[in-house]
């Protein structure tokens, strides 16, 4: 008996549920490219963008990638995403962090010629997500302009989606977002003096 009087409790909790839910998609009638930021402290931005990658990939749709930074590193990622063919357009374009370049002038002539080759990706109609990996950092080392980054993000085309990843994202860009993402840092295996492992960082 109790457990019949719990199952029907349940039940009723639950349609009043679907009903409030139904309620709410029912209000969502807007369908539009989004600008999404992945930033914060914590590991995983990256990641996460990939993700999003595999699933526009699998609903047939190109996806451009741009990586602004960790173009010297070879990543598990990059050979995953190549067996896609030519539904997915990698570049690579970044010369490693600014601390190992040690060449500022550098740091920012790799940083336009990666947004110059954004842009012609945003303006690609059939890519349905580009990802600008890293784009963050550069701009918070002021090698890119922010504000004609953030115009022209804003103004891309209105079906495109894109995804912006890295730490110590501008507020000004948080601002353009459609959704924003602060990944935390609760406890990472560095600290304990574990290395980067393939599979794993890269």
């Amino acid at each position: 008996m109790a457990e019949t009087e719990d199952a029907s409790r349940h039940k009723a909790k639950m349609e009043k549920r679907k009903a409030h839910q139904d309620a709410k998609l029912r209000d969502k009638t807007i369908e539009k490219g989004l600008l999404i930021v992945n930033t914060g402290p914590g590991k995983g931005k990256s990641t996460a963008a990939f993700g999003l990658a595999l699933r526009m990939l699998g609903h047939g749709r190109r996806v451009g990638v741009v990586q602004f930074i960790k173009g010297a590193w070879h990543t598990g990622e990059k050979d995953a995403l190549a067996r896609f063919g030519d539904m997915v357009a990698w570049h690579a374009m970044g010369e490693g962090f600014t601390w190992e370049t040690q060449d500022k002038a550098r740091d920012i002539a790799a940083a336009e010629r990666a947004w110059q080759r954004a842009r012609e990706l945003m303006a690609d109609p059939s890519f349905g997500l580009v990802i600008l990996d890293e784009l963050n950092i550069a701009l918070r080392y002021e090698y890119l302009d922010l504000a004609s980054v953030v115009a022209a993000l804003s103004n891309r085309r209105p079906d495109l989606h894109v995804v912006v990843t890295g730490r110590n994202a501008k507020p000004e860009l948080i601002e353009a977002a459609d959704l924003v993402t602060e990944m935390g840092q609760v406890k990472h295996h560095f600290a304990a003096g574990v290395k980067a492992q393939q599979g794993i960082e890269f």
